[in-house]
């Protein structure tokens, strides 16, 4: 094999390589956005618990208090 079809080889190796690259990388922005967005509801459906989580409180404090006037008469 001559130097120039060693050469051309080598380039082409490159190139196909580049392409594989390309198309991994294009994957994880796929998967990086996707990531986000789940994150995002994720991140949604925490922040509703910690809403619901605090009404409860208030409930859990009301009934404390009705218990303890109830006790106190």
């Amino acid at each position: 094999m001559d130097l120039l079809s060693k050469l051309n080889e080598k380039i082409d190796n490159l190139l196909k390589n580049y392409e594989k690259l390309q198309k991994e990388n294009e994957n994880l922005k796929l998967e990086l956005e996707n990531n986000k967005e789940l994150l995002a509801q994720k991140d949604t459906e925490l922040l509703e618990c910690k809403e619901q989580m605090a009404l409860k409180e208030i409930e859990l404090e009301e009934v404390v208090s009705k218990i303890e006037a109830i006790l106190g008469k």
